[in-house]
């Protein structure tokens, strides 16, 4: 008799998931050439939470299901106050700075590349950014997750000066 499995994915309460990059890596070995894939995804769940996983797999497909999982598991809290971040940051990652703005309502997000998909992730709808130094996608989504953390410290920070006052 044939054991049935039963067992289902559990589903992500993210509403936002984005590859951002694939990339194909080959390795010089003894044999020959051993090639795999490195996918870089974006989660989020459009309302304050965003994630970043870099995943690496003989497949695209193993690639994408580790950085999502990686992901999902690598997130950030990002305290949003009327749609935009309560504080302007500038982040080193690398050689990618990266500088984020609160903007008014109604500006939109202003911009590029990984940033605007980094912060659409995490459900920020006004900021001004800008990105310095490079022209890398993972560098530049990295150093933005760096910002968005930063921003997260200082928030939690703020808040327990706030409450011992």
């Amino acid at each position: 008799m044939a054991r049935q499995n039963n067992h289902r994915k559990p589903e992500s309460d993210n509403a936002f998931e984005q590859v951002l990059e694939i990339r194909r890596v080959s390795k010089k070995t003894k044999g020959g050439n051993n090639i795999s894939f490195t996918a870089l995804v974006i989660t989020g769940d459009g309302k304050s939470k965003g994630g970043l996983g870099q995943g690496r797999a003989p497949s695209v497909v193993n690639g994408m299901e580790k950085a999502i999982r990686l992901a999902n598991r690598n997130q950030v809290k990002v305290p949003v106050v009327n749609g935009t971040i309560p504080f302007q940051t500038q982040v080193k990652f690398k050689a990618a700075t990266v500088l984020l703005k609160p903007a008014p309502k109604g500006t939109g997000i202003i911009a590029g590349g990984a940033v605007r998909t980094v912060v659409e992730a995490a459900g920020i709808t006004d900021i001004v950014s800008k990105i310095l130094g490079s022209n890398n996608k993972t560098t530049n989504a990295k150093a933005t997750f760096k910002a968005l953390k930063e921003i997260e410290l200082l928030d939690k920070k703020y808040k327990l000066l706030k409450q011992t006052k």
